[in-house]
C-alpha cells in the first residue's frame, strides 16, 4: 500500500525537513510526499481503492499500536493508497473532514506544521515497524 503524505506548504531546508527525509528513507513500504502551496494546487488521481487520513486537532489520538492496525486493516482489505493529508494554517473545511476516512491528532496540543510532517513521518515509520516485528517500537 502506497503512503501518500500530502502537505500545504513548503518544507524548504529546514530540520525538520532532514526528520522527513530520514524517515522517508527508513520506510519499507512505498511512499510518496507531495508539497502544495497554501491554496490550490492539484494532485494526482488516487490509486484506488483509497484511503484519506486529514491530520486534525479535532481527530482521533491513536496509539502507535492503534495507527499500525489501521494501516494493517486497510492493507489487508486490498486498499491501494492512503493518503495523510496536512492542512493550511486554517486546517481542513468541514467538506474535507466529512468526506475523509479518518481524522488523526497528535495529542491535544498544537504543534507547528513542518513538525507535524515530521511527527507523521516517524508514526508511519513506527507503525510499518511494529507490522515487520522490527525492535524499533518498544511498547509499554
Amino acid at each position: 500500500m502506497l503512503l501518500h503524505v500530502i502537505a500545504r506548504g513548503k518544507i524548504a531546508r529546514s530540520p525538520e525537513a532532514e526528520l522527513v527525509a530520514r524517515y522517508e528513507k527508513r520506510l519499507i513500504w512505498p511512499v510518496r510526499l507531495t508539497e502544495l502551496p497554501e491554496t490550490g494546487g492539484k494532485v494526482a488521481d488516487p490509486l484506488t481503492p483509497c484511503r484519506t487520513v486529514l491530520l486534525d486537532e479535532k481527530g482521533r489520538d491513536l496509539s502507535s499500536e492503534q495507527l499500525a492496525a489501521q494501516l494493517e486493516s486497510w492493507r489487508d482489505g486490498g486498499i491501494r493508497e492512503c493518503r495523510f493529508v496536512l492542512g493550511a494554517a486554517d486546517g481542513h473545511s468541514v467538506a474535507e473532514r466529512a468526506g475523509a476516512d479518518l481524522l488523526l491528532a497528535f495529542g491535544k496540543a498544537t504543534w507547528p506544521h513542518l513538525l507535524a510532517r515530521a511527527m507523521l513521518m516517524e508514526q508511519l515509520f513506527r507503525a510499518t515497524a511494529i507490522l515487520a516485528g522490527h525492535p524499533y517500537h518498544r511498547a509499554g
